[in-house]
């Protein structure tokens, strides 16, 4: 079956799902993000610590439905006599409930600006390493 991939996640990341607790995370890299914004609410996604670049076939990772989905803005000012600057950032923060350890099959699309797809497969436990 075929998943947006959300790549370069923290080991904290793929222990919690591991263990199979629900996850709230905040996503600010623009690979992930791209691939995020386009998922909604009840959507499967691939999750793996593999940087982008090294996506393919035998990547292991975590199947998890989105069961909440935000955009966010913050604003920063910083300012003293001298100067005055402000800056945003838009992040996206979802939460995740994971359902199934599996394997990349093959890698579809690894585009910059673009969300990585990949066709996955899931793991038997006693397959799963």
């Amino acid at each position: 079956m075929e998943y947006v991939a959300l790549t370069g996640m923290s080991e904290r990341v793929i222990s919690e799902l591991r263990n199979h607790h629900a996850l709230t995370i905040e996503i600010r890299s623009p690979h992930n993000f791209f691939a995020a914004y386009k998922s909604n609410v009840g959507d499967f996604i691939f999750i793996t610590h593999t940087s982008p670049e090294d996506l393919r076939g035998g990547t292991m990772g975590i199947i998890a439905k989105i069961l909440k989905h935000q955009v966010i803005t913050h604003r920063v000012i910083q300012s003293n006599d001298v100067y005055y600057e402000e800056r945003e950032m838009t992040l996206l923060r979802i939460q995740l409930e994971p359902r199934f350890i599996a394997r990349v099959l093959r890698a579809k699309s690894n585009q910059i600006c673009k969300a990585s797809k990949v066709e996955a497969e899931e793991m038997p436990f006693f397959d799963a390493r």
